[in-house]
């Protein structure tokens, strides 16, 4: 299940009591964690080093209150070991440890990154969805 963070709640709030204009997030790109993120605390991203980066993706257009990437999400290739990673989040700055979480959630099994793997996301596999 995925979660929006409290900056996102207030900007959504915002909208609907048209109490202010929140800007779109920029983006999106999609973070790795190798610990939970909440609503008001980053968790552990994968850390800044052996060939990780956020990388940018694509959404379907939502209908029925859900939508997935439209596309596989294919991070760079690990350089080094990344650790276990068990969620992830999309946040709205391309720049490691910048930003906000925008919206995160856990993967339903945990992946183990070594030197040399390759982490994908295939079309239609992160899902979102609103209630």
């Amino acid at each position: 299940m995925a979660g929006l963070s409290d900056t996102y709640e207030n900007r959504v709030l915002d909208w609907l009591t048209n109490t202010g204009t929140p800007t779109r997030p920029a983006g999106p790109w999609l973070a790795l964690y190798t610990a939970t993120p909440t609503d008001s605390t980053a968790g552990t991203e994968v850390a800044n080093a052996n060939g990780y980066a956020r990388t940018a993706f694509t959404a379907a257009a939502a209908a029925g209150g859900a939508t997935s990437n439209s596309a596989t999400i294919t991070f760079p290739t690990a350089t080094g070991a990344w650790g276990t990673i068990t969620h992830w989040a999309q946040v709205d700055s391309a720049t490691h440890g910048a930003g906000n979480i925008v919206i995160y959630g856990a993967f339903t099994a945990s992946k183990t990154i070594a030197a040399s793997d390759v982490f994908e996301i295939l079309a239609g596999e992160l899902d979102y969805t609103a209630d």
